[in-house]
């Protein structure tokens, strides 16, 4: 199995708002498809294509697909330059599936729940033949009344037995892979101010691997030795959204509510660093359509969210819209301290600050709550890049 086009590319499904596929960009692959079913996340992603000079490539030769994953037929749907592409010829196939079949917030129905796409991701695999492979989940699914469901995703890679439903034995043959690792990273690790840990898998071909041996594969190291906090993170565009009042009618008030914001934030940092901790954001959750607007989580994050000085009730407007409807009482100025705007959620989350999300501002915070950090996605994408390098290196050598 060998690689010697310049890029490294890949396909990602799943792919939300661009969370993941802006990490695996700055690790160094080229999209050749992102697959995504909500219209608002699809659009977000094709305008940000459209509009960064950095994604260059992509504007050219990905497919954005805007629609089902399993409708999504990738050797009939997608050209590598004038042709189709051919098994074997990805370098990494990605993909954050559904996280409420494995969700502690949820029913946990896992392999019963019909938002489960790892059967999905499995054959895409099969059908695509990828050099490596990456799936994102919520940390619900290393859980241990989910194992045999784990055994099952393992022995479907790289060979062995799982306990089916009926509770007897099946031995899979694997398609060749080797699960080199699936554990817990912890996004603050990575300079995400925000408690949120995922459950990743990195599986490459036992063809890509020196000898086909998993520790040729590092998992990847902390980033940041301290962790970077909510009121580290957000200071610049909080100040930004008080001075918008200064040298007017609410120019007192709008310096104390910061100045009060800027205390209680820092305090509670300084709090939870003397216990070894850091006052870094509780996780950002993005709800469903099922249920009403956004907000900032269940009681306890709200309850979090209010010792870092900001309310969890709501999402603000941005600022224009904030004074074109009169909201600064709700938005900036509430008993609890101010609400996040979507463009703050989103630096909470370690977008970059430019990303544009599109739809109205529940579609927009939606998107960025589902969002897989792209700094953490990095990490990830740059430990797999070192494997396929490596092996290009050896590919190009022996040729």
């Amino acid at each position: 199995m060998s690689s010697t086009e310049a890029e490294f590319i890949s396909i990602e499904i799943c792919a939300g708002a661009g969370g993941q596929a802006i990490g695996l960009h700055a690790a160094g692959f080229r999209h050749l498809a992102l697959v995504e079913i909500d219209k608002h996340a699809a659009e977000t992603l094709r305008r940000n294509i459209d509009s960064r000079a950095d994604w260059a490539w992509e504007k050219q030769h990905c497919d954005l697909r805007h629609g089902d994953v399993n409708d999504f037929k990738p050797l009939v749907d997608v050209k590598r330059g004038d042709r189709l592409l051919k098994r074997g010829e990805l370098d990494l196939l990605a993909g954050g599936v559904p996280c409420p079949p494995f969700s502690h917030a949820g029913k946990q129905l896992g392999k019963s729940d019909e938002r489960d796409l790892f059967p999905r991701m499995l054959d895409l695999v099969e059908e695509l033949h990828p050099r490596a492979v990456m799936i994102e989940n919520v940390r619900g699914i290393l859980d241990p009344k989910f194992s045999d469901y784990r055994d099952f995703i393992k022995a479907r890679l790289e060979g062995g037995t799982y306990r089916d439903e009926d509770g007897s034995l099946v031995k899979d043959e694997g398609l060749g892979y080797v699960v080199c690792h699936w554990g817990l990273l912890e996004a603050s690790d990575f300079g995400v101010p925000q408690l949120r840990p995922r459950a990743i898998l990195v599986a490459i071909h036992e063809d890509v691997l020196l000898e086909g041996r998993a520790d040729e594969y590092q998992w990847p190291a902390s980033t940041h030795e301290d962790a970077v906090s909510v009121v580290e993170a957000l200071e610049k565009s909080m100040c930004a959204r008080y001075e918008a009042y200064y040298d007017g009618p609410r120019d007192q008030e709008a310096r104390a509510a910061y100045a009060r914001w800027h205390t209680k934030a820092t305090e509670r940092h300084e709090e939870l660093k003397a216990k070894g901790g850091a006052g870094i954001a509780p996780t950002l959750v993005g709800g469903s359509k099922k249920h009403g607007g956004a907000d900032l989580g269940p009681s306890r994050a709200k309850a979090a969210w209010k010792q870092l000085g900001v309310s969890g009730l709501g999402v603000a407007n941005d600022p224009e819209t904030c004074k074109k409807k009169e909201s600064e009482d709700r938005d900036l100025f509430g008993i609890d301290g101010p609400m996040l705007t979507v463009e703050q959620a989103a630096i909470i989350q370690g977008f970059p600050k430019d990303w544009i999300f599109d739809g109205g501002k529940t579609a927009q915070y939606r998107q960025v709550g589902n969002a897989f950090p792209p700094p953490v996605a990095e990490a990830v994408g740059r430990s797999i890049m070192d494997v396929l390098k490596a092996a290009r290196e050896r590919d190009a050598q022996n040729s």
